[in-house]
């Protein structure tokens, strides 16, 4: 489970993540607010890639501050542009390189890996170039990346935001199979549907925490009163 402990956090004088206090442990969690709200900053503070100023992050009772290494094998990160993820030369490569370091053996290695591609449709483009593929395929390049890992918790923050909607689908039923817990960042609020939890995030602080469609109206009317 992860916690959250009166989490803070700023950028200079602008505070973006204010006292923030939170338990996630359902199985699909959505986090949704107006683009400035902090919450790429909170989610990106759920694996240790940002520490807090103040209060602590804790990822089944390690502070993300201490323990990062650990922290990180447990929850896996994905980014809105799969291009800032994807760093190796071909599809395969740019898989097994997150298994570098992991103490399997060559065979188990390739095995992960060929199971991996195969599961987000990758078997095919095993060989391929990573930097041709399309917007989908990057995006699922950089999800496999990710789940060869065997990460217990994943946090994707916008992971269909440059993609077109049949991509957006193929992601989005992606994350909905997977046995993981989910974390998403969206600003396609039906891709909530059916979630757990949603939270609204504005100015730093979480401002709703409920049911999806609730979550989604409290957001909608929020938005219409922000000028």
């Amino acid at each position: 489970m992860i916690r959250l402990e009166n989490v803070t956090h700023a950028y200079g004088d602008r505070v973006v993540v204010d006292g923030v206090s939170l338990e996630l442990s359902e199985h699909r969690i959505g986090l949704i607010g107006a683009n400035g709200s902090g919450k790429s900053t909170l989610a990106r503070m759920l694996n240790g890639l940002v520490v807090p100023d103040a209060g602590r992050v804790l990822v089944d009772g390690l502070d993300t501050r201490t323990h990062a290494r650990e922290v990180r094998r447990r929850v896996g990160f994905v980014f809105s542009d799969a291009d800032t993820q994807i760093i190796m030369p071909t599809v395969a490569e740019d898989v097994r390189i997150g298994l570098r370091g992991s103490g399997l053996g060559r065979a188990e290695i390739e095995e992960r890996v060929d199971a991996v591609l195969a599961r987000h449709g990758l078997a095919d483009h095993r060989d391929h170039p990573a930097h041709l593929l399309s917007g989908g395929q990057k995006q699922m390049l950089a999800l496999a990346s990710v789940m060869v890992t065997e990460p217990r918790v994943l946090v994707c923050d916008e992971p269909t935001t440059l993609l077109d909607l049949r991509n957006v689908r193929i992601v989005t039923e992606t994350l909905r199979a997977l046995p993981q817990q989910v974390i998403l960042l969206t600003h396609h609020l039906d891709t909530l549907a059916g979630f757990d939890r949603v939270l609204v995030m504005d100015a730093g602080r979480i401002v709703f925490d409920g049911a999806p469609e609730a979550a989604v109206e409290y957001y909608v009317d929020l938005m219409g009163q922000h000028p």
